[in-house]
């Protein structure tokens, strides 16, 4: 499934939700709280990252509620794990962890969002039904965090030539994609360039195409590496 979304063929089927975290308590409230939602199913739960890879394979989530420090495996090298086996499984990374390294791993890895715990439980089922549909999530102050990782980037990529080949994007994509990188959902995006939310949708499904790649913030990575961006 394209990081757009596509709908189910079934308006009755839920969304299928793996929750991982290596503290029972957690695992049990985040359950609790989706349980109450109509259209979300929890089909599983892990207490670590090895276990969540083993999981994903066998039960194929549509969505992954990630923590990031875990034993045996983490929820960074686990991302990794599903990503590789289950492609169309979104991840979002749940954790008490603000330190922009983790985050800027976790989008790396394949997360599509980065939510930290202090996160009001009831919020939790609007972020799944949030990344299901093919946004983004991160908590405002990561965001920020994470652009100033992104003009890093940016930085370094300067002392180094772009590796080719690198995609064309056309100039509507490119807009598209520089204005993801400030952190705006579709609906903000289509009010900035004046075209409708289901445009925004189909420029990022190119986008993502055209780079082979799964998710909004994996395509910012990669368009800063090479140098198609320039964030400062």
């Amino acid at each position: 499934m394209s990081e757009s979304g596509e709908a189910r063929t079934s308006a009755s089927e839920p969304i299928r939700v793996l929750i991982v975290d290596d503290h029972e308590l957690i695992r049990r409230s985040l359950a609790l709280a989706l349980a109450a939602e109509p259209d979300i199913e929890v089909v599983g739960e892990a207490s670590d990252g090895q276990e969540a890879v083993e999981l994903a394979d066998r039960l194929m989530p549509d969505v992954a509620l990630m923590d990031v420090r875990m034993p045996r495996q983490d929820g960074i090298e686990a991302t990794k794990g599903i990503k590789a086996s289950v492609p169309s499984t979104r991840i979002i990374m749940l954790t008490v962890s603000d330190e922009e390294e983790d985050l800027f791993e976790a989008i790396k890895a394949g997360a599509t969002g980065y939510l930290l715990k202090d996160v009001q439980i009831n919020d939790v089922p609007a972020a799944v039904r949030g990344v299901y549909e093919g946004q983004s999530l991160i908590n405002p102050a990561m965001a920020a965090k994470l652009i100033s990782e992104f003009a890093n980037m940016s930085r370094k990529g300067a002392e180094r030539p772009p590796q080719l080949p690198v995609p064309r994007l056309t100039e509507r994509e490119m807009e598209v994609l520089r204005l993801v990188a400030k952190g705006m959902n579709n609906r903000e995006i289509a009010k900035q360039l004046f075209i409708s939310e289901n445009t925004v949708k189909n420029h990022v499904r190119n986008i993502l195409d055209k780079l082979q790649l799964h998710s909004r913030m994996e395509a910012v990575v990669y368009a800063v590496r090479e140098r198609m961006l320039e964030i400062t």
